[in-house]
């Protein structure tokens, strides 16, 4: 299969952890005879700072005119710590979503067995969870109208959702569930706001053409209490943008770093693959960010066009980094290796299908690997 990719690397850490998904993808081409093509293009704040745009139309007409997006992170203290910013980085992102039609961000919370001890939370709450988010991107507070008064001393955002988008993503959530535990839970704030109101009636609705799959819901302060206290009862959970977009932050933990989390944000014929992590710009440059969201957020592009055997191989390098401890110091503070280390053991791995290489503990220090 020939792939061609629009690589929007970002802000901060971007670069460098995308840098990492390219590795496991060019592997991947070459093991299993398929063509990526990378275009890279700007977008967040170092698009601000060329060109004065987070998402110039040279960077959104690549994106509309390719197979796929595969995205950084986009933000940086000097717009978020100004309030009075009329441009952002995070505009960029929003209106990249709008004009691909993007509706849907699924976020996969899976902690890996051999990483269950490096989470906050007890081992005996978090293993054997597996459930994934179905996050509404096209509406809510996020996307509404934001107005602020002449004085600057007043400000409203708007709060909207239509039949329209709420309907379908929740049938993408309903069809995911048929394929996995064949349970929806609805996540919303239907005791204060009218928007809620209308997501329960018509997800219930919607609910009725799917009698294999139960449903039920839970207010957002519960549901955030229940990912904590017992996530493994969870395993769709159908929410709107921001209440999905703070929920997949705090279920991180369980994986044990938000450095894990992938995601993929679907449209009717665009996709966007994104690790969910922010820019971290204190790590700019240091090889000490965590590339794994970034690479498993290739495995999900792979999925997507149907490429599984290969998707799976990226997870099962994925885990053996995990097994022989190729970790960054997120997940292990005395860890030996950096974001460059991680992404070669995994693209090296993923290359020697009948060797099992690894790098030598050892003898390793960041910057420097030898493979035994």
């Amino acid at each position: 299969m020939d792939l061609k990719i629009a690589v929007l690397s970002g802000d901060g850490i971007g670069p460098e952890v995308i840098l990492q998904a390219k590795k496991a993808l060019n592997a991947i081409g070459e093991v299993y005879n398929h063509e990526f093509v990378f275009e890279d293009a700007l977008v967040g704040a170092v698009a601000i700072d060329q060109t004065g745009n987070p998402l110039p139309n040279q960077t959104l007409n690549l994106c509309l005119n390719t197979d796929a997006v595969l995205f950084g992170a986009i933000g940086h203290p000097k717009y978020d710590n100004n309030p009075d910013a009329k441009v952002r980085p995070e505009q960029g992102l929003l209106k990249l979503r709008n004009e691909l039609g993007l509706f849907a961000n699924i976020r996969p919370i899976k902690p890996y067995q051999a990483l269950l001890d490096a989470s906050p939370l007890k081992r005996e709450v978090i293993e054997g969870v597996d459930f994934v988010i179905y996050r509404e991107l096209s509406g809510g507070v996020y996307i509404g109208e934001k107005k602020l008064n002449e004085a600057g001393t007043a400000a409203s955002d708007s709060y909207e959702y239509s039949e329209e988008q709420i309907s379908r993503i929740t049938h993408l959530a309903f069809k995911a569930a048929q394929k996995r535990r064949k349970k929806v839970t609805m996540v919303d704030k239907a005791n204060v706001l009218e928007t809620s109101r209308l997501w329960r009636r018509l997800v219930q609705k919607i609910g009725e053409s799917y009698p294999d799959v139960a449903l039920n819901f839970l207010f957002v302060d519960n549901a955030a209490k229940q990912i904590i206290l017992n996530p493994r009862q969870f395993d769709v959970i159908l929410t709107e943008n921001m209440f999905g977009d703070i929920l997949s932050d705090e279920a991180s933990v369980i994986a044990s770093s938000i450095g894990l989390l992938a995601s993929e944000s679907l449209g009717h014929n665009k996709a966007l693959f994104e690790p969910i992590h922010g820019s971290y710009i204190e790590a700019t440059g240091k090889n000490i960010a965590n590339p794994i969201a970034s690479i498993l957020s290739a495995a999900m592009l792979l999925e997507f066009f149907g490429l599984i055997n290969e998707a799976n191989k990226v997870y099962e390098a994925v885990e053996k980094a995990f097994e022989h401890k190729i970790v960054t110091t997120d997940l292990n503070s005395f860890s030996k290796f950096g974001t460059n280390e991680v992404g070669d053991f995994i693209s090296n791995f993923i290359l020697s299908k009948d060797d099992l290489l690894y790098f030598n503990n050892d003898n390793v220090h960041i910057g420097q690997s030898t493979i035994v």
